[in-house]
């Protein structure tokens, strides 16, 4: 298996709690793994996306991903998710969320972002059977907790098998990566997406 998985979002979104349960994952299969965050100015909502490299066979020489190269991306705001196209190869698969999450430039001019465009966008480059859109606004409410629309979202990659790890391999990481007091709300919002 080699898989090359981009994970993006904005700061706040866990997008780096999500890549270290797939690392944590796929080590404990065994499997090589490479990953590095790019987090930038995450903490005042910045972009933020992480590279993930999973192999069994090939040497790996670096966790950047390059252009075109990108089995998976798995994107927590929709504007972020088409920032990250370039780096998706040509039969990748894209899973969203439809939340967006109004950038501080935009809020600061006065200017409008609702998602929607980027959404259209990304239904117009990408085949129905390679694009899983997720209602996160929904999601959290059902779930009464937003700081688990990661995991919910990591949830239905596994689904699509673009992710190359089953369901059993991210619930027996869980515990290794995260605190107790929210296991059980992690492993719900984990099987949110059926």
């Amino acid at each position: 298996m080699n898989k090359n998985i981009i994970l993006c979002g904005v700061g706040g979104q866990g997008t780096v709690l999500a890549s270290k349960l797939i690392a944590a994952s796929a080590m404990e299969k065994g499997l090589k793994v490479m990953s590095a965050e790019t987090i930038g100015m995450a903490q005042r909502g910045g972009n933020v996306f992480s590279n993930i490299r999973i192999s069994d066979e090939a040497e790996m020489y670096a966790p950047m991903i390059g252009q075109g190269q990108a089995d998976l991306i798995l994107g927590f705001e929709p504007g972020e998710t088409v920032r990250m196209l370039p780096f998706l190869k040509k039969d990748g698969y894209v899973i969203t969320n439809i939340r967006p999450v109004k950038p501080t430039t935009a809020t600061l001019m006065g200017s409008t972002y609702g998602g929607d465009e980027m959404i259209s966008y990304l239904k117009s480059v990408i085949s129905e059977d390679h694009l899983l859109i997720v209602d996160g606004t929904q999601a959290i409410s059902e779930l009464g907790n937003p700081r688990c629309l990661n995991v919910v979202l990591l949830g239905a990659a596994v689904r699509t098998g673009a992710l190359g790890l089953t369901e059993d391999d991210i619930l027996n990481s869980m515990p290794k990566v995260i605190k107790p007091k929210f296991l059980a709300l992690n492993e719900q919002a984990f099987r949110y997406v059926k």
